[in-house]
């Protein structure tokens, strides 16, 4: 599937069907570049964000997303360029004479403003969000232009540096790594640079009164930290104590972690999910404990950071090969703790589903039905169905190849399917239609 400028909303071009009035097909970021100043107590952002792109097909229009925020200036190839305006939550800016196919081009763009979620209807509310002492943004899928313009698609990668000035006595966390931070009269600036490719909706920053705990040096030397609040008591220990376990394990199955650090910030607020992004997840107070729903989602954001964050998905009508992994990271990290088996809780899952509406189709949901439950757990099924059909050697062999020859890029179900065709030599087609594309549950071979 492709879809070009003509696609559009509002005479505005949508880059996916699932999240109308995002994104631009005509063009394509390669890098972020922003610098932020935040005053907490009146929620108010400055920002300018430095933009390296390339024209995919031939325009005068560059279009970005931009969700209330005033621009006061923009330039382009440090120019100033025939216009801009703001329609809605798009800013579109037109050049003096088109732009050709391959044309590489840097947008400066100067704004300001109160940011706030950015809600959609399919999806609630996402983006820049006020804590009671604190800020989260929580991007997945649309939350990204609430807080710095860009080309809001997920199959859209680039990388990033974030420069923030926040005030004294705070932490801020960003993707990536730690590269500076330096102590002004008025504030500290902290810069973060994320050189691995990434797509818009896991930008993130956090902001609170943290305490950087480390973990654990982690694989092959990899940082584990954790952005604590004061006084987490023995629920942090209960509930991420076993991360660097957690990391070894996914990373002999799957390769090695895709990113120079991993960093858990835990929210002196309590969240209802945790937050998804790359090179760092997003959890509440309340997920402080042992039990075994709070200890899943820790292990399943971690391998969000293969299946997610490292191969993403190019449309959202494929998000099972984001959720249906990390569900199913979920089961094989219970059996590697003594829990439950993989396979108890797929047989457990699949009865419960068999009792529920089964008008869903895998492969393309809908945007309504993109973060159902049944997608986490029907995905996780299939992945189970694979393995029982394939074996342990093949199945984890292929799932490691996968992550291998797709890591930076974007993926989709055709893609995985016809890798584990050519990985395995087996006739998987019968197995794929049944779990993907038709609504019907099957039963799950022997």
């Amino acid at each position: 599937m492709k879809l070009t400028s003509s696609a559009s909303t509002n005479g505005l071009p949508t880059a996916d069907p699932y999240l109308p009035g995002h994104g631009d097909p005509s063009w394509s970021a390669r890098h972020y570049d922003l610098d932020l100043s935040y005053d907490l107590t009146r929620n108010q952002l400055r920002g300018q964000a430095v933009i390296e792109g390339r024209i995919i097909e031939a325009t005068r229009r560059i279009v970005l997303d931009l969700s209330r925020l005033d621009v006061s200036k923009v330039l382009l190839d440090g120019k100033t360029p025939a216009k801009y305006a703001v329609r809605g939550n798009r800013l579109v800016v037109t050049a003096k004479t088109e732009l050709g196919e391959g044309t590489a081009f840097t947008l400066t763009v100067k704004y300001a403003g109160t940011p706030k979620p950015l809600v959609e209807k399919h999806h609630g509310d996402a983006g820049w969000e006020e804590l009671e002492d604190g800020v989260i943004v929580a991007g997945q899928p649309h939350g990204a232009p609430t807080w710095f313009p860009c080309n809001d698609r997920p199959d859209d990668k680039a990388t990033y540096r974030i420069e923030l000035a926040a005030p004294h006595g705070y932490t801020v966390v960003a993707n990536g790594l730690l590269t500076k931070r330096a102590r002004g009269a008025g504030a500290t600036t902290w810069i973060y640079e994320q050189r691995e490719p990434m797509a818009t909706y896991l930008a993130t920053v956090q902001l609170g009164r943290y305490e950087i705990r480390e973990l654990d040096a982690g694989e092959r030397g990899t940082p584990l930290l954790a952005a604590v609040p004061p006084e987490p008591g023995e629920g942090f220990e209960a509930a991420f104590g076993r991360n660097p376990d957690m990391l070894r394990f996914f990373a002999g199955l799957f390769g090695d972690y895709p990113f120079p650090v991993y960093t858990v910030v835990i929210t002196d607020d309590d969240l209802e999910i945790p937050l998804e992004s790359q090179s760092l997840s997003t959890f509440g107070r309340n997920f402080m404990t042992d039990d075994w729903d709070s200890v899943r989602l820790v292990a399943h954001e971690l391998s969000h950071q293969w299946f997610g964050n490292a191969v993403t998905l190019r449309w959202w009508k494929d998000i099972w090969l984001h959720e249906g992994f990390a569900c199913y990271c979920e089961w094989l990290w219970s059996e590697e703790s003594g829990g439950d088996s993989a396979d108890d809780w797929a047989r457990h899952h699949h009865e419960r589903l068999s009792g529920l509406d089964q008008k869903l189709v895998l492969a393309d949901p809908g945007p309504e039905l993109m973060f159902d439950d049944r997608v986490y757990k029907r995905g996780a099924l299939t992945l189970h169905a694979l393995r029982l059909t394939v074996g342990d050697e093949a199945f984890f062999a292929l799932v490691k190849s996968w992550v291998a020859e797709h890591s930076g890029g974007t993926v989709t179900t055709s893609d995985f399917v016809g890798h584990a065709v050519r990985e395995t030599g087996a006739d998987l087609a019968d197995l794929f239609v049944a779990w993907l594309d038709k609504p019907a549950l099957p039963d799950l071979p022997d």
